[in-house]
């Protein structure tokens, strides 16, 4: 069982956009149900498609710069407006679908993902292709804001950790197999093959998800109504949402503000031959795949001792990436450090997440959080466009080591408003 009844679990026959009229969430599974692996690869291959649809422009920065006749900052920019439909969409989408079905949403967020990639392909220029852009990025915001919370539903509370790791552990392999493959395709025939790729695979992801998944129905509205009202009144854990969220956007600034040039640092400052860029690519997300798994067997029993780990590890690797660019032997072991290292972060801190809201804002919570997520893409793909711009690629590295301390700091801030809290309730 997964939390629901068996006749529930079947696609719905009310159409794609059915409104349920559930009265509660699924019930929790029971501690001795047997894990739902199936469900959540599931998930997690809906998670690779999006994921690798967001990304792909970063490997691809050379190519699509020369075909449409704007510079590699305007490409990286790409991402940002990505991530800006995100954030500007994804809390006012997640209120407006709360009467639909989350399996439905699901569905309809995949094909319109599938719709932007080709709409990608097919742009005949920047601006129709910021367009396509800004399409997918407002079906990734409402998808994010559904599917951790989804996840959750499907495990008893000890296990979401590792739920919440095997879904995310799509985005990981979308660095490790996506983004890379896409690269090196890309370089070969073409940025627009990719993109149509992804647009026809992650149609064969929906269809796969309105077959397979089990149904997650949302609240009744009078109940989320409730819900929310009480949530703005008195829910003792929005302080302790707030800040982590907030620990997300600063780091995930710094991270991108890297990321997002990574191929043009690899080449111009590792001095890796283009042709070699996707095999790097490649080495970080299988890198972040162990760092993923780390999350979800090693730490998912501690995640916020988890991520300290992450963001250390991460600042060292990144250090030696700066100073040590040109020496391959330590620089190549350090960009697959680092990958590994940021692995762990992002699940351990969507699962953190999950344990501290309570149970009536974790939708909410979860769509401020993919929120968050977004403003760090979008702000650190703009700050690495200025950077890049004013400063050159050596000052990327020592603009995200300044926000990883920062971010660092704030999550210690976060365990001790959490333990605070928690006291007062044994009080």
């Amino acid at each position: 069982m997964v939390g629901c009844v068996l006749a529930e679990c079947a696609p719905s026959k009310r159409g794609l956009f059915a409104v349920t009229n559930s009265v509660k969430l699924p019930v929790v599974p029971s501690a001795d149900a047997p894990f739902p692996y199936g469900g959540l690869f599931v998930l997690a291959t809906a998670v690779f498609m999006s994921v690798t649809a967001e990304m792909m422009p970063t490997g691809l920065l050379p190519e699509m710069s020369a075909d449409l006749g704007v510079s590699e900052g305007q490409i990286g920019l790409l991402v940002t407006l990505f991530a800006v439909a995100v954030v500007v969409t994804a809390v006012p989408l997640t209120a407006l679908t709360r009467r639909f079905s989350r399996h439905s949403l699901i569905v309809a967020v995949l094909i319109t993902v599938a719709v932007s990639s080709v709409l990608s392909a097919l742009a005949p220029n920047y601006e129709l292709l910021a367009v396509a852009r800004v399409l997918g990025g407002t079906a990734h915001g409402l998808f994010w804001a559904i599917v951790g919370v989804y996840s959750a539903h499907l495990v008893p509370r000890h296990h979401i950790a590792r739920a919440v790791a095997i879904t995310t552990g799509g985005g990981t392999l979308a660095f490790v197999l996506g983004v890379p493959i896409a690269t090196v395709v890309g370089h070969a025939f073409g940025w627009r093959v990719p993109f149509a790729a992804i647009g026809v695979l992650a149609l064969c992801a929906a269809v796969l998800i309105a077959k397979l998944l089990p149904r997650v129905d949302a609240p009744a509205p009078d109940a989320r109504s409730a819900a929310s009202r009480n949530t703005k009144q008195r829910d003792a854990s929005v302080p302790g949402v707030a800040l982590l969220c907030a620990v997300v956007a600063i780091l995930m600034v710094g991270h991108y503000a890297m990321y997002t040039y990574v191929t043009p640092y690899l080449i111009g400052r590792m001095g890796v031959p283009g042709a070699n860029v996707g095999g790097l690519l490649f080495v970080y997300g299988v890198a972040g795949a162990v760092g993923l798994l780390l999350a979800g067997f090693v730490f998912s029993a501690r995640p916020t001792f988890g991520v300290g780990i992450g963001l250390v590890v991460t600042g060292a690797s990144v250090v030696v990436l700066s100073v040590w660019a040109a020496n391959p032997f330590l620089a190549i072991p350090a960009f697959a450090v680092w990958g590994a290292a940021f692995g762990v972060i992002p699940a351990l801190m969507q699962a953190r997440l999950l344990h501290v809201a309570s149970p009536a804002i974790r939708d909410t919570a979860n769509a401020y959080y993919s929120t968050s997520f977004n403003i760090g893409i979008a702000g650190g793909a703009l700050l690495g466009s200025v950077l890049l711009g004013a400063f050159g690629l050596e000052s990327l590295p020592l603009g995200y080591l300044v926000l990883l301390v920062v971010a660092g700091a704030l999550l210690w801030v976060s365990v001790i408003v959490a333990h605070r809290r928690h006291a007062a309730t044994l009080a």
